[in-house]
């Protein structure tokens, strides 16, 4: 009667063993086709980069019969995608600094401070992640040529930083939100202005919130286009999503060199992800903190 007993006792154990063996090789293999599909864009962009227009046609799923540099030395001399990585990378570096900058001063004022109008000053900062971003082209446009701005890196500095900060406004808010106001109370019984608390705590604090800001801005910033477009008509000051499009015209595509082009642009982002990811990770949860 008793092994009876202690082996109806271990069969529910074992069912709920096995159970878990199973849901984790389910999501594990569900994981494991995630990826590959969406790492697959990136590989199929990667061998197209190395076939000619002929062999991309007839064997687009392939590995390149030759691979060859061609492509990628031709695209990067006729796109001048030296010089549009520069402009490219001043325009996105500039911009970035300036958001999380902005942004964190202004979330450093929300979450730490009391102040009349702030819920309505929360709210047009809220209203501002809903305004279409290209329908500010036409008065934008109009307004850099009242000012002498087009054909500037400025040009679209400013219009990046003031359409990303709403967002990294919230972010920023919410994390410093969480921080215990006790910190800065000792810091002000140590004879410590509100500068000294923001760029000595506040902001070593918030590196994580910070981090998904400035992730999130470089990669909008780095394949921007309407706006490069529309506002940059001299050749030298072209970023490198403009740079791109020179191998389409309206009647045809060169795919083997706009592939080598597009891969050489997607390099600096696929370094940031590697060199950034943990930060990556710990800004996201850090960005979904409520307040």
């Amino acid at each position: 009667m008793e092994q009876n007993t202690v082996l109806e006792k271990q069969l529910p154990s074992s069912k709920l063993r096995s159970k878990n063996v199973v849901y984790r090789l389910l999501k594990t293999v569900f994981l494991g086709v995630f990826s590959l599909l969406m790492i697959y864009p990136l590989y199929w962009l990667i061998i197209s980069a190395f076939k000619t227009n002929e062999e991309f046609f007839q064997h687009p799923y392939a590995l390149p019969m030759e691979w060859t540099l061609d492509n990628i030395t031709r695209a990067w001399e006729l796109a001048d995608m030296g010089r549009a990585m520069i402009n490219s990378t001043l325009v996105t570096v500039t911009a970035t600094i300036l958001t999380v900058l902005l942004g964190a001063l202004t979330a450093y004022v929300l979450s730490r401070f009391t102040f009349r109008f702030k819920g309505l000053l929360m709210v047009f900062f809220l209203l501002g992640m809903l305004i279409p971003i290209h329908s500010t082209l036409v008065p934008l446009f109009i307004l850099m040529d009242q000012v002498g701005m087009l054909n500037t890196y400025w040009a679209l500095i400013l219009p990046y930083t003031a359409f990303e900060l709403p967002i990294s406004i919230f972010l920023i808010t919410a994390y410093m939100s969480t921080i215990p106001k006790e910190i800065e109370e000792a810091a002000v019984m140590d004879g410590t202005g509100y500068w000294g608390i923001f760029f000595k705590m506040m902001l070593p604090l918030t590196v994580p919130a910070m981090a998904t800001v400035a992730i999130l801005a470089f990669l909008r910033y780095w394949n921007e286009f309407v706006f490069a477009l529309v506002f940059i008509n001299d050749s030298k000051l072209k970023t490198l999503p403009l740079s791109l499009s020179i191998f389409s015209d309206g009647y045809s595509t060169d795919y083997g060199l706009t592939m080598a082009a597009m891969a050489i642009a997607v390099v600096p982002t696929i370094i940031m992800y590697v060199f950034f990811q943990e930060q990556i990770m710990k800004g996201m949860v850090a960005g979904s903190v409520k307040g």
